[in-house]
């Protein structure tokens, strides 16, 4: 087992990607608390928020594949298609679903005071703009290239 560890330890795309998702998620943390100026354990694993640190991972792991391999590489390409649909979803799907879900919890609440409606709020953080996809793109190439130059 330790030697698994090892070698998982040695991976540099890996830990180029893997320090990219942490990397976004620390961030998404202090930008969060930077807004609100409160403390939200919940941004250091959710979904949401500036970085996109789903966007992070993936451009790490495309760059870092790249920047071991070569552009020219079929894993390249696969990664690259990967990050693609990602930062795609990050900024449209999961961002309408999002805004859905914050028209629903207004009218839930706004319904509550003539009806009886179940409080399920729904959660409303769940996709980024443009731009916190941007940065997020950025910190991944920034972490990949990094890696790639000390190791």
């Amino acid at each position: 087992m330790a030697e698994l560890m090892a070698a998982v330890g040695k991976n540099v795309i890996l830990m180029s990607a893997l320090s990219a998702w942490f990397f976004a998620q620390v961030l998404k943390t202090i930008t969060s608390f930077w807004k609100s100026k409160e403390f939200n354990a919940e941004r250091l694993v959710g979904s949401g928020g500036m970085p996109s640190s789903h966007t992070s991972l993936v451009v790490a792991l495309a760059s870092a594949v790249a920047l071991h391999d070569g552009f020219d590489s079929p894993l390249f390409a696969v990664a690259f298609v990967l990050a693609s649909i990602v930062m795609y979803d990050a900024a449209g799907v999961r961002r309408a679903a999002g805004k859905q879900a914050k028209v629903i919890n207004k009218l839930v609440r706004e319904m509550k005071v003539e009806h009886k409606v179940r409080d399920t709020r729904l959660k409303e953080l769940l996709g980024h703009t443009p731009l916190e996809v941007l940065a997020g793109a950025v910190l991944g190439f920034a972490v990949a290239y990094l890696f790639h130059r000390i190791y």
